[in-house]
């Protein structure tokens, strides 16, 4: 369907690819990963032909149609909404124009009926009559409602540009669609209907994400970028991660018997088969999993940072208590009447609708905004520590280094050496020179990373998290998810990654502008729950 040939990338002296050569297969499903500067984003940049390689080529078989999520939300503001997704389908589109264009003409001619029948029978194969529905029914799937289908794009949020966009992208069923972070800015429900679109989707997909429970649900190959190469494997994210750590393990043992290294991952991939094959996101791709052969596992090259929150006392019972918080701007309601105890060893996903009521409810919580009514109060033997959803603040000196910038966060004089410092940096995959960083040349990444090294130090037993995998990538996530699941304090902490949710949270709290929801179950359960989501249209209408 699609392939790569010698594909060398090189910007400068940084050797970005190296004679790449690899082909995606008709009905697979392609995962992209890699670390954080590996050429992800890049690599999708030069098949989609936006950017040309170095040297090499890339071939899309004659006929075949790609379509590409754009990055560029401002690129249809001109545009109705119904339209910029018909022109997903270039082709159809302007097929549609020049059709309407020869019977616009005040004079008519024969010739011009002779040209239009032409096209008529052109556009029906092509399903033209159909497009329009088709394309507003796509719209309504991903929460663009029929009174906005004729709107202008440069009307809409930022929100809705990105639903109507990834609309145009799916709309008439492309033999090779790539995304590039295709989940972000969708809320939890659309990006179910997206990974159900994508499990069933017939033809070529090629995806960038973070987001590891939508790689899981869609992904037949994960495909490795590493060291200059592409690699793929046969199964989804959460296979290639376990089998990685596994053969990694198994790399470690030099003298365990290669008969014995073989049985334990012919055991582990029938494991994870009969795993696959349970869950609600099983699709017949999956089966792909079954016909894995024991070679394909190999140890990865990632670098996982060592996230490991202590405490510097156990807290007692009481922790948090909230009552009938509410607060409100003149446009609009956050939350109300939101009351609610913390326990001791609550993982509490905190969700909301409203991504900015619950930002407002953690800025409550520690003191730096006032609510308009109600109060809360922390157990006297609970410690705080808050990773905040915007971190700026914490990195405007920008005359200091990363060690300089820890040392600002210890309590001891033991803390404040540099050896201990720099150990701490070392555990967030900041070693040797990359110490001495300065605080305004890190990226967003690093930014958090160095969040987490200020929550190790101050040993909190109770954690508060506003987006905290933003911005990292998937080896910090992953290792972050770990680390949260084996802690064992208390954790209030909101998230877009549905795997985070679903692994860590016992507990969800909902807050609305008509109250809140609060049940004891995985993130899972509360949104299936079909009492929950009748008491969510109501709280929320």
């Amino acid at each position: 369907m699609l392939s790569v040939s010698n594909l060398s990338v090189q910007f400068g002296k940084r050797v970005l690819f190296d004679e790449v050569n690899t082909k995606f297969i008709l009905g697979n499903c392609y995962g992209i990963i890699g670390a954080n500067g590996s050429g992800k984003s890049t690599f999708l940049k030069i098949i989609s032909g936006e950017i040309d390689p170095t040297s090499g080529q890339v071939n899309l078989e004659p006929g075949k149609r790609m379509s590409v999520l754009s990055q560029n939300h401002n690129a249809f503001d001109d545009f109705a909404v119904l339209d910029t997704v018909l022109m997903g389908n270039k082709k159809l589109y302007d097929l549609k124009n020049e059709m309407d264009a020869i019977y616009a003409k005040e004079d008519f001619s024969e010739e011009d009926g002779i040209k239009a029948g032409e096209l008529g029978v052109e556009f029906e194969e092509m399903d033209g009559w159909n497009a329009e529905s088709s394309a507003a029914t796509l719209l309504s799937n991903l929460g663009i409602k029929e009174d906005m289908h004729y709107t202008l794009m440069s009307e809409l949020d930022g929100k809705s540009k990105v639903r109507v966009l990834l609309a145009q992208a799916l709309f008439g069923n492309p033999d090779v669609l790539i995304m590039d972070e295709p989940t972000n800015d969708l809320d939890f429900e659309t990006i179910g209907w997206l990974e159900n679109f994508l499990a069933h989707y017939e033809n070529t997909v090629i995806v960038v994400s973070h987001d590891r429970h939508f790689l899981d649900a869609v992904c037949t190959h994960i495909s490795d970028i590493d060291f200059g190469k592409i690699n793929h494997y046969s199964g989804n994210y959460s296979f290639w991660y376990e089998s990685s750590q596994l053969a990694a393990k198994q790399r470690a043992q030099q003298n365990k018997k290669a008969e014995d290294k073989k049985k334990e991952l012919e055991e582990f991939i029938r494991r994870f088969s009969a795993n696959v094959a349970k869950s609600k996101q099983a699709t017949s791709r999956k089966k792909m999993i079954e016909k894995l052969n024991v070679d394909d596992i190999r140890p990865s090259s990632r670098r996982y940072p060592a996230i490991i929150f202590d405490r510097e006392r156990e807290a007692g019972d009481q922790i948090l208590n909230v009552e009938h918080l509410s607060l409100a701007t003149e446009e609009e309601v956050f939350f109300s009447d939101v009351h609610f105890n913390l326990n001791k060893g609550d993982k509490v996903a905190l969700i909301s609708k409203n991504s900015r009521a619950v930002t407002a409810f953690y800025e409550i919580l520690n003191g730096h905004i006032k609510p308009d009514s109600g109060k809360f109060q922390w157990g006297v033997t609970t410690t705080q520590s808050y990773l905040p959803l915007d971190n700026s603040e914490f990195f405007k000196d920008s005359s200091l280094n990363l060690v300089d910038w820890l040392r600002q966060y210890a309590q001891t004089e033991e803390e404040r050496e540099e050896v201990y410092l720099r150990g701490f940096l070392g555990k967030m995959i900041f070693s040797g020179e990359e110490a001495l960083k300065k605080c305004n040349v890190l990226s967003g990444g690093e930014k958090v990373r160095c969040m987490m090294s200020r929550m190790m130090m101050k040993r909190a037993n109770v954690l508060m998290l506003d987006e905290p995998t933003n911005h990292l990538d998937l080896e910090s996530i992953q290792a972050f998810n770990n680390s949260l699941s084996n802690f064992k304090g208390t954790v209030l902490f909101t998230t877009h990654d549905h795997e985070f949710a679903q692994t860590v949270a016992n507990r969800i709290i909902e807050i609305t502008p008509k109250g809140v929801i609060d049940r004891y179950s995985t993130f899972d359960e509360y949104l299936d729950n079909d009492k929950v989501k009748e008491l969510r249209d109501k709280m929320y209408s």
